[in-house]
């Protein structure tokens, strides 16, 4: 019988909950319910300066208020161009409860990127920093649609004595704003607001925001993700992370505000539970040791990259890290070496908890399955959230294969987007009806699930390296090679060969304390033709003090393809 069909994962819940109730209401709403139940405690931290949940909701509403006074209403859109600060989760929320829709997008986008996701999203408005005026006023002039622009400020939400320290030193970098009436201040916004609002009218199955992704065809595509979507994530998280009440505890939310996993689990999950939100706008090695040792998260999610980082922080010798509850690593694949690697780290300094990995794609907002908070098995993703379904089926069909079967990853949920904003061919194509009369999910993704039903991921499908006829995927290689005692990190590509078609690259970052050497080279090279068949040996290794990184963290491979092929 099916895997998919007997869920055999349900058996290594433990204490998880094998069902949940969703409750029916707005993103909004279920905040706004928090809140009421824990007014005093802190919703979020921003530069040492905390927010209660009534202060939060108080705010939440008065943003709600500003909107609607600007004539955002029921189902518009509105762009936040944002880092992880205030005013960008106030906003988000706000627009919740007048039914609007928030686009999320980087700051740091390309004056043409900020024109497209305006223009794709067809928004109203669009809140960014006044650091980025230039260039966000230059993508609006050129957009169709012509939004409102808002400009928030950092100095606004600090302290007395951070914002004279910033008006000296971090203001002075950047060019100050026009005296025009070409934006509007998020304050003076705030000032204009209505005095009151209409009835709260949203539903949990609109559209709450929109996220963007390459999908499995790589061309930029807005996901739309209801609030039902948001909730169900929360609520399974919350489920999956081994505790049961999370009121109080702190997540440290590093990662970024426009991408799911940092908006759906380091932000909504934890305001949800009545856990504090540590919000870090940006994000380094030096401020990373810094929040660790003043802070002391309780919850840790980050991609592997931000794992890596870790390992190279400075001055966390004699830090007593067991105020760590949960490290959870998503966006890209966790080597079982990293882990190894970030396990012992953490042992060392006294943390009772393993790195957990999980996965997820941002048509599912982002984690939909995780590791067992007491069970895990090497290179495994773990097992599918609560009332959440996995299946692998044989590229380009809906035929499900036999465990420990190679295929494509398809998922069945409550987390599982509405689709994709204006193309209903890319929908068609990736949410499919199948037998079961379920729909699912085809993720692009290609890994294997064994008779118990843990998941393992193996790359993107577009991700695969053909050479000499033989298929070979990067990231099997890369763990192979981060398992060097001397490496900490590695990229594997495909170099087009007019002989074999590709020919595989490594990209190669030592651990600290070893310098690129030629005798290291041929180390590795020795170590690869005793673990890798010879058709995937790399021909060439290069040594790199660090590889490229995507907006989100993850390397960047595409980057080191398109040098390789110049």
């Amino acid at each position: 019988m099916a895997l998919s069909s007997t869920a055999p994962w349900l058996n290594f819940y433990g204490k998880m909950p094998k069902t949940i109730d969703y409750p029916r209401q707005t993103i909004y709403q279920l905040v706004a319910q928090t809140a009421k139940k824990y007014p005093d405690l802190p919703a979020y931290e921003f530069m040492n300066r905390p927010t209660s949940f009534a202060a939060f909701l108080d705010r939440i509403d008065r943003a709600a208020k500003a909107l609607y006074a600007l004539g955002i209403r029921k189902g518009d859109r509105v762009t936040i161009c944002m880092p992880n600060t205030p005013q960008a989760i106030d906003c988000f929320y706000a627009l919740n409860r007048i039914g609007a829709v928030s686009n999320m997008i980087h700051p740091l986008s390309a004056t043409e990127e900020i024109t497209f996701y305006v223009d794709i999203s067809k928004s109203k408005a669009i809140l960014t920093l006044d650091r980025l005026y230039g260039k966000v006023h230059t993508a609006i002039e050129s957009a169709e649609s012509k939004p409102v622009l808002l400009i928030a400020k950092i100095q606004d939400e600090l302290n007395l004595a951070l914002k004279v320290g910033f008006a000296l030193t971090e203001a002075r970098k950047f060019p100050k704003l026009p005296k025009d009436d070409s934006y509007i201040l998020w304050t003076d916004a705030l000032k204009r607001a209505v005095s009151e609002l209409p009835e709260d009218d949203g539903t949990a199955s609109d559209c709450a925001s929109i996220l963007y992704s390459g999908g499995t065809t790589g061309t930029t595509k807005g996901i739309c993700l209801s609030s039902y979507n948001f909730n169900a994530l929360a609520l399974q998280t919350i489920a999956a992370s081994g505790y049961k009440d999370i009121s109080g505890c702190s997540m440290l939310s590093v990662m970024p505000v426009f991408h799911g996993f940092g908006l759906g689990i380091g932000i909504h999950t934890a305001l949800v539970g009545g856990a504090k939100c540590i919000l870090v706008p940006n994000f380094n090695i030096k401020t990373y040791a810094e929040l660790l040792k003043k802070k002391h998260p309780n919850f840790i999610p980050g991609v592997p990259t931000l794992f890596e980082a870790l390992l190279r922080t400075k001055d966390l010798d004699d830090l007593d890290m067991s105020f760590l509850m949960g490290v959870f690593s998503g966006g890209d694949s966790l080597s079982v070496e990293l882990k190894h690697k970030v396990d012992a780290f953490l042992k060392e300094h006294h943390a009772t908890v393993q790195i957990r990995e999980g996965y997820g794609t941002t048509e599912c907002v982002t984690a939909c399955c995780l590791t067992p908070i007491d069970y895990a098995r090497d290179g495994s993703i773990g097992v599918p959230f609560p009332d959440t379904f996995f299946k692998i089926v044989k590229p380009d069909t809906v035929d499900e294969v036999e465990p420990e079967t190679e295929g494509e990853i398809c998922i069945s949920g409550p987390s599982v987007m509405l689709g994709y904003l204006d193309n209903p061919e890319e929908t068609a194509q990736t949410l499919r009806r199948h037998e079961d009369g379920r729909i699912w999910l085809h993720t692009g993704d290609l890994g294997k699930m064994d008779a118990d039903g843990f998941v393992y991921f193996r790359q993107r499908i577009k991700r695969m390296i053909i050479t000499s006829g033989y298929n070979v995927y990067p990231s099997q290689l890369e763990n192979i090679i981060d398992g060097h005692d001397k490496v900490l990190l590695s990229c594997v590509i495909g170099v087009k060969d007019s002989y074999k078609m590709q020919k595989v690259k490594a990209f190669v970052v030592l651990r600290p304390g070893f310098t690129p050497s030629e005798e290291i080279r041929q180390e590795l090279f020795a170590y690869c033709r005793e673990r890798i068949a010879k058709y995937a040996m790399p021909y060439e290794i290069e040594f790199r003090d660090e590889l490229p990184k995507t907006l989100v963290g993850k390397v960047a491979y595409r980057v080191l393809e398109e040098e390789a092929a110049q």
